[in-house]
């Protein structure tokens, strides 16, 4: 069976991708992945906050940054520096080891650092990047038009930058998710991945504090994802790549089926190991097999919204025409 497709314009051999993650760390178990049959790999994200952090680390916090005077920028520069380029010299041993598209993954605050880290991450060699764009409108003064021109404004400088295939790394906090899902691709981007697998909080009721709660997802989060790759993959101009609940070979053919072009996988790996990369290629080939398809193309989309009669049944949201037999 022909598993070969493209992802950001990128040949790949496979639409299963190993997602954004510790593993994805590691020069060795890049190396696994690429042998299991990963199409790609995006390499663990660079979180700003993480290097703003470190930088204050640095500093001890012992006193006010002003009282650093000029010695601040220097040490936060230097900082920065070390961190980004240990995560350069990773992506230059991927692309020197493997043969498969190397993705940076970077997620920022600030203007400044999104411009920043996108130049420096394309003239480390990335393949392409994926922007974590995963923005929680937790303001009551953030409105929808907010949210709508920070996209634009980092997009639109970004392309004018960086020549290098792009994708946005979304959540599902948004009002109108469809009409920003498409004026998203109208926005010259290459992909989106949908969607941000977003830090859980819990409360310990004992401590009563707040606390993180498990991080990896559940089998029962495709539902959400599914739905809206179907809804939409026949209505943006870029292509999608499905993430967030992939545990199966199955759930790997069922967003095919709803149109995405790549899926993305992370908690699954690290519950069965890298290895299971292979699992899930010899398992979308064996599901390939049976139904008679030669290639990828040759299914993908065909339960998406309006290319079935049933696409009725991605709008409902409410389950009595389901129990009620109506």
């Amino acid at each position: 069976m022909d598993t070969n497709t493209k992802y950001l314009g990128l040949e790949i051999k496979s639409p299963i991708i190993a997602g954004s993650c510790g593993l994805t760390n590691d020069i060795s178990k890049l190396e696994q992945l690429e042998a299991a049959g990963a199409g790609a790999v995006v390499i663990k994200s660079v979180f700003e906050e993480q290097i703003i952090y470190d930088i204050k680390r640095n500093l001890s916090m012992m006193a006010p940054t002003d009282n650093y005077g000029m010695s601040y920028e220097y040490i936060a520069s230097h900082v920065a520096d070390d961190s980004l380029g240990k995560h350069f010299e990773l992506i230059g041993e991927a692309k020197k080891r493997l043969h498969i598209p190397v993705v940076g993954s970077i997620n920022c605050y600030s203007f400044e650092n999104w411009m920043t880290y996108t130049q420096r991450f394309q003239d480390a060699g990335c393949d392409a990047l994926e922007l974590n764009m995963a923005i929680l409108p937790y303001e009551t003064t953030l409105s929808c038009e907010d949210v709508d021109r920070l996209f634009s404004d980092i997009i639109n400088t970004l392309r004018k930058s960086v020549s290098i295939p792009i994708s946005i790394k979304v959540s599902q906090n948004f009002t109108d998710m469809a009409n920003f899902m498409q004026r998203l691709s109208w926005m010259n981007v290459n992909g989106i991945t949908m969607f941000n697998k977003a830090l859980n909080v819990d409360i310990d009721t004992d401590k009563m504090e707040l606390m993180h709660a498990p991080s990896l997802s559940s089998p029962d989060e495709i539902y959400n994802t599914l739905r809206w790759v179907a809804i939409l993959s026949k209505k943006l101009r870029c292509d999608i790549s499905a993430s967030t609940g992939v545990h199966t070979a199955d759930d790997v053919v069922k967003m095919l089926l709803a149109g995405a072009g790549t899926v993305q996988v992370v908690s699954c790996l690290y519950k069965n190991g890298v290895e299971y990369m292979r699992t899930l290629n010899d398992g979308l080939r064996d599901w390939m097999g049976r139904k008679g398809f030669d290639s990828i193309e040759q299914f993908r989309g065909k339960l998406a919204a309006k290319a079935n009669e049933q696409s009725s049944m991605l709008y409902r949201t409410q389950f009595m025409k389901h129990f009620a037999q109506i």
